[in-house]
């Protein structure tokens, strides 16, 4: 009896021991941080997001939520704080955000280049052309259908820009403004078989669902570049400033850049990484 008492007493002493220094506890499971980014459609109807976001998510345990619109509502959710971070291409409107103190700081990280679509039967004879001025005036003097964006976004106010830089304020029933993302507006003017301005990243997205084909390219004035602000939190207490630099440090980093930079429709590149 004795023995026995001895034994079953080294036992539970090993059983402790062992409980004490030896058995894992249940890891502690953390939620994803929740950052809230309004965007333009043009990144997003580019496929682009689908690619560069999940590696981003996965290593930094947040979970992102995508606002797609155009530039200038982008920017209107950061003023209004609804969103933590915005990513958008219209400088202007971005340095002007930044000095009303709404956004914490402009950070360019990549490029690509806007583009006149145009139907195969040219009605306004720019196919092939690099001056999109002249472009833009011979469609108006022809009175060619032509698609806007009409949206404040930032190829609405590169074109809006380009009509200003050859005096022509557009209007008429040649001039349509569909107020609609890039993806709509290229699908629209292809329906119509009308001139419109795009993004080339969404153009080569769409080029295998459309007949509109580049007519004018490569004018300095086309370039278009693009950079990610984190809202401000002086202005708004409630955003997710520290998550948001996370996103920015990630799109300069050598890995954001390199899939920026990677990412390609059927052979040709979408994006320049340009941090």
């Amino acid at each position: 009896m004795k023995r026995f008492l001895i034994a079953l007493a080294m036992v539970l002493l090993l059983g402790s021991a062992l409980y004490s220094v030896g058995v894992p506890e249940e890891p502690t499971l953390v939620e994803p941080v929740r950052l809230k980014m309004a965007t333009t459609t043009s990144t997003e109807n580019s496929g682009l997001l689908a690619v560069l976001l999940p590696p981003f998510e996965k290593t930094y345990n947040i979970n992102l939520d995508v606002v797609a619109v155009g530039t200038g509502a982008a920017l209107e959710l950061g003023r209004n704080g609804d969103v933590d971070v915005v990513m958008v291409h219209a400088p202007s409107l971005e340095e002007q955000f930044v000095a009303d103190g709404f956004g914490v700081e402009r950070v360019g990280f990549m490029y690509n280049d806007f583009v006149i679509l145009g139907p195969a039967a040219d009605p306004a004879g720019i196919s092939g052309s690099n001056d999109v001025a002249s472009a833009f005036r011979k469609i108006a003097d022809t009175g060619s259908i032509f698609i806007s964006r009409g949206d404040n976004s930032g190829t609405h106010a590169k074109e809006r820009s380009v009509w200003a830089a050859v005096g022509v304020s557009p209007s008429g029933n040649w001039y349509r403004e569909a107020g609609q993302g890039m993806g709509a507006v290229i699908t629209m003017a292809n329906d119509m078989q009308a001139y419109t301005l795009a993004d080339r990243g969404t153009y080569l997205a769409y080029r295998g669902k459309i007949d509109l084909g580049v007519a004018v390219e490569g004018d300095p004035l086309l370039f278009n570049p693009y950079a990610v602000i984190a809202v401000n939190p002086t202005m708004h207490p409630h955003v997710q400033r520290e998550a948001a630099q996370k996103l920015i440090d990630f799109l300069v980093s050598d890995e954001g850049q390199a899939i920026i930079g990677g990412y390609k429709v059927e052979g040709e590149r979408l994006f320049t990484p340009d941090a």
